[in-house]
């Protein structure tokens, strides 16, 4: 059964890490994996999928931080039902605010998180 979030989150996350659709080709092509770029357009646009290993590639290279999640099959993050992928930008801003704990208290004020 197709799931018609893939072909939306493969083509965001190939253009937020600014790959073109012949770019992935190519890659693809490298690892051994020869597909043409018309392919890659039929998985964006929702005509075909990629196969299992092929998706799991992608999201490995497009780096996208919870699979399940970013294909609709994970849990809501909040009370609103609201579910989040966050971007590679948001997820190294995550992370360096976890890193840099002395910051934190600033960080809560300026955006106004302060318990």
């Amino acid at each position: 059964m197709k799931n018609p979030k893939i072909a939306e989150v493969l083509r965001y996350y190939r253009k937020i890490n600014g790959y073109s659709v012949n770019d992935v080709a190519g890659i693809l092509t490298e690892q051994k994996n020869s597909v043409a770029a018309k392919t890659v357009y039929g998985w964006e646009n929702g005509t075909t999928q990629p196969d299992a290993d092929t998706l799991m590639f992608l999201c490995e290279l497009y780096r996208i931080p919870d699979v399940l999640q970013a294909f609709g099959y994970g849990n809501k993050d909040n009370k609103k039902g609201i579910s989040l992928t966050l971007t590679p930008k948001e997820i190294k801003l995550v992370e360096g605010y976890r890193k840099h704990t002395q910051m934190q208290e600033a960080v809560d004020r300026l955006l106004n998180l302060e318990n």
